[in-house]
């Protein structure tokens, strides 16, 4: 029996998919239709979300993702067919040695992610160190601290306190996906510790205006976050609601994760989506929250893909 509680649901605007993603996925459909007959291999998750990756492997596509190795170890095991490089970014030295291999390459790395390897590469060219404010063990972290040895991965405070980069000529820049406002604290340390340093902060445009939508939300005691434990854009959307002071904050896939919880005492519900989430899926959580109805929930693979 379906029981509908006295809330208001709605949906943030912008949420869910951002060009840089809806590119990634038509990337790797148009290689599933431009090499019928070749085996398809996406080195990594092609983004982060599992629901898209499971989508793709019911298409063929195998996803080349194993935490023990390295990106170079994976390609390695990949003798023929077509390689895709995921919305993430890779480093220079896989994408030459994918095509020494004599393998098909397909780069669906995120234009702001590509800018933003460019801009070090040209400070590292003029002579500079880059402090790259990132997340240890992210895959466009690793592509953009392959590119030389002087650049150097903060990720918080102690890694500041860590650096010693004996030069005048230092320059900051920052993964696309991080938080606005951690982004911005670790940036005023650093110019305590380099005054003299170049500042350029590269959070691309999708994902500040995804968590300026969320530090906008004045009338909301209850925010539910769709998207991958994997998705950094989504965990950082849930790190911006607790900040802004919002009651509760719920990190959720799909809807029966929120089956268990007491939502009862929330008057206005807020639902946002990482930039790799499926609008399906939150589609299907706001439809949870309307009706507390899940029986109904199927994974529908053909919408996963769609936008």
């Amino acid at each position: 029996m379906k029981m509908v509680l006295n809330m208001n649901v709605r949906r943030v605007v912008p949420s869910g998919y951002c060009k840089g993603v809806i590119t990634a996925i038509k990337k790797v459909r148009q290689a599933r239709l431009d090499y019928p007959d070749k085996n398809i291999y996406v080195l990594g998750m092609i983004v982060h979300n599992s629901f898209v990756v499971d989508a793709f492997t019911e298409m063929g596509v195998i996803t080349l993702d194993d935490p023990a190795l390295t990106k170079m170890q994976l390609l390695e095991t990949v003798n023929d067919g077509v390689i895709v490089f995921t919305a993430h970014g890779i480093s220079n030295e896989i994408r030459t040695r994918a095509l020494e291999k004599g393998l098909i390459v397909v780069d669906a790395s995120c234009e702001y992610v590509l800018y933003s390897q460019q801009l070090i590469s040209k400070y590292i060219s003029d002579g500079y160190d880059v402090i790259y404010i990132g997340k240890k063990g992210h895959p466009e972290a690793e592509a953009a601290c392959s590119i030389s040895p002087s650049v150097h991965l903060v990720a918080d405070n102690k890694d500041i306190s860590n650096l010693s980069i004996n030069s005048n000529k230092i320059a900051v820049t920052t993964q696309t996906t991080m938080s606005v406002l951690d982004t911005s604290l670790l940036i005023n340390k650093l110019l305590e510790k380099y005054p003299d340093m170049i500042v350029n902060d590269e959070i691309c445009s999708a994902t500040r205006m995804r968590q300026e939508a969320v530090m906008a939300l004045d009338d909301t005691d209850c925010l539910v976050v769709v998207g991958d434990p994997h998705s950094n854009n989504t965990a950082q959307l849930a790190r911006i609601g607790r900040r802004s002071g919002i009651k509760k904050v719920l990190a959720v896939e799909v809807p029966q994760d929120l089956e268990n919880i007491d939502l009862s005492c929330y008057e206005n519900i807020a639902v946002t989506a990482g930039a790799s989430t499926p609008r399906y899926l939150t589609d299907k959580v706001i439809e949870y929250l309307e009706t507390r109805d899940s029986s109904c929930f199927e994974i529908n693979m053909d919408m996963i893909l769609s936008h």
